[in-house]
């Protein structure tokens, strides 16, 4: 059963895109059958993957146009086959303009999920990165999705920002997808040597740690994944053996094993 996950967070420079990236890449070294989908404008993940998008004229903005317009978008135009045994539906910043189309349009929080539900058979994971505002296509990509992992820079106290997401996503859960789960707050750009970081964890964890997962990883402030992305790879490809690698790795497997307790959970809800 393939499962949909949005990374999102409206504070930008938590590493929502490094970590879609490299949760992807470990996804897919673990045999699983990926597409990563850029819907940010500023098309971060694309170019952390070598793939410009200002020179392709087919993008996740194009589609969703197509999508508004009442017609099927060509997906496998679209559809990017990457080195490292991912796909990727790329963005450009013609994706911002979606964001003033969508207010007037009919359904208009589920143009992401049409586009979406017609290649999800043919993957095992769908991982979103979300642009950084809590506007229509955040919406759009939570309203498509089956959970959202929340990554939460471990150098500050967010929790105003944190408040405001939760609201989002209650709003999309009580209106347009009410099986969205959290999947957790992945605490990012942890430098565990400062007293900060680790007052800001445990402030996370007693504030939210009750009613949401908290993962068990945690991503450390590292030089070589920001390297990785500029080289157009993975941290597994640019340096496995780096202390960010077996997070991700560590990441890696958690979710797949709440992906694999859902589905046993919906397989026995339809049993019954």
């Amino acid at each position: 059963m393939s499962r949909t996950i949005a990374i999102c967070n409206q504070k930008g420079g938590v590493g929502k895109t490094t970590t879609a990236l490299n949760l992807g890449a470990g996804l897919a070294r673990a045999d699983r059958k990926v597409l990563l989908v850029d819907a940010d404008p500023q098309s971060d993940l694309s170019a952390s993957l070598g793939v410009n998008g200002e020179n392709l004229n087919d993008t996740l903005g194009t589609l969703m146009y197509v999508q508004l317009k009442g017609h099927r978008p060509h997906i496998e135009n679209t559809i990017i086959h990457l080195d490292e045994g991912m796909d990727l539906i790329p963005s450009n910043l013609y994706l911002s303009s979606m964001e003033t189309r969508l207010v007037n349009a009919m359904k208009r929080e589920s143009v992401m999920d049409g586009i979406l539900s017609a290649v999800k058979d043919d993957y095992d994971y769908i991982i979103i990165d979300c642009m950084p505002s809590l506007g229509m296509l955040t919406i759009n990509a939570l309203t498509a999705s089956d959970e959202v992992i929340i990554p939460v820079q471990a150098q500050y106290l967010p929790l105003k920002g944190m408040t405001q997401l939760m609201r989002s996503i209650d709003l999309v859960q009580n209106h347009t997808n009410e099986n969205l789960e959290i999947g957790g707050i992945l605490m990012t750009l942890v430098d565990g040597r400062t007293n900060l970081a680790k007052d800001v964890i445990s402030a996370i964890r007693t504030n939210y740690g009750m009613s949401i997962r908290i993962f068990d990883t945690e991503i450390p402030m590292a030089v070589k994944a920001a390297e990785a992305s500029r080289a157009g790879k993975s941290i597994f490809s640019y340096d496995s053996t780096s202390k960010p690698a077996q997070s991700y790795e560590q990441l890696t497997r958690e979710v797949m094993k709440y992906a694999e307790r859902q589905n046993e959970r919906d397989k026995a809800t339809l049993a019954r």
